[in-house]
């Protein structure tokens, strides 16, 4: 009677250790933080130790004025990578989703969900905005790239490269004015098939011209051309029949013009 007596309960706390371990791995699922180069050791939960066959990497510009906001990208490649995450982090400055697939908390970026990669590989895009005070910033990140199985046997991740960037005084007035009015970002997905988010932030109203062209200058379509009021505009871009390649799209408000590039796979 006393070996079924502990028998029972030595299956209840089997399963009650399976249950926990399972709630532990569903509850990571939609990314933690602290876990960079800034203040943590990175994805031990995935697996004890950095793997070299995990490439990330962060792109962006390398120098922005006080207080301006640029995008950037965080890229995973190698690995299983049926799927991957991230985690990122800055010494100073204030770190924004641009989509639904990273969450903040802590002033940090985490991934809501493991994200399927395309073209082997899988990417994040965020806004970074720079402090006012000059001098030099880090970004710090990692990547996991994940198989799926439902545990993490076999899961691989590692550590970005830290990004620097500088940041400098507006070199005029007029720099600072069209840093704090205007913003042109970075397209959402790209590269993209067949469909694209364009994003912009205006802090004045009035006429708003966003056109496309292919890469020798050729106007493609007209996006937008109206009077919309201040605030943050999101276009969605269909380029279901245009041929694959390099594509520029610009926007003009006022004097101030911005021209970024977009890829569309084929």
């Amino acid at each position: 009677m006393n070996c079924i007596w502990h028998s029972k309960n030595l299956v209840n706390v089997l399963l009650l250790s399976t249950i926990i371990s399972a709630v532990v791995l569903y509850a990571r699922e939609n990314g933690v933080v602290g876990k960079t180069l800034k203040n943590g050791s990175g994805c031990t939960c995935h697996n004890a130790a950095i793997s070299e066959n995990v490439i990330v990497s962060i792109s962006g510009p390398d120098t922005l004025a006080a207080g301006q906001t640029a995008t950037y990208t965080l890229t995973i490649e190698g690995g299983p990578l049926n799927a991957g995450g991230t985690n990122i982090a800055a010494s100073e400055g204030d770190l924004l989703p641009i989509s639904s697939d990273l969450r903040k908390e802590s002033n940090e970026l985490t991934h809501v969900l493991p994200k399927s990669p395309i073209s082997g590989t899988v990417t994040f895009q965020f806004n970074y905005t720079a402090p006012l005070t000059t001098g030099q910033q880090t970004i710090f990140a990692n990547g996991n790239s994940v198989n799926l199985n439902g545990a993490n046997t076999g899961d691989q991740w590692n550590f970005a490269s830290n990004k620097t960037i500088t940041v400098i005084q507006p070199t005029s007035i007029n720099d600072e004015i069209q840093i704090s009015l205007f913003e042109l970002f970075q397209n959402y997905p790209n590269p993209f098939n067949p469909t694209t988010k364009i994003n912009w932030r205006s802090s004045v109203s009035g006429r708003q011209v966003l056109k496309v062209y292919d890469v020798i200058g050729n106007e493609v379509t007209t996006l937008l051309d109206k009077e919309i009021e201040a605030g943050y505009h999101s276009i969605d871009f269909n380029a279901n029949e245009l041929p694959g390649g390099v594509y520029l799209y610009r926007i003009q408000v006022e004097n101030f013009i911005e021209t970024k590039k977009m890829i569309l796979l084929r």
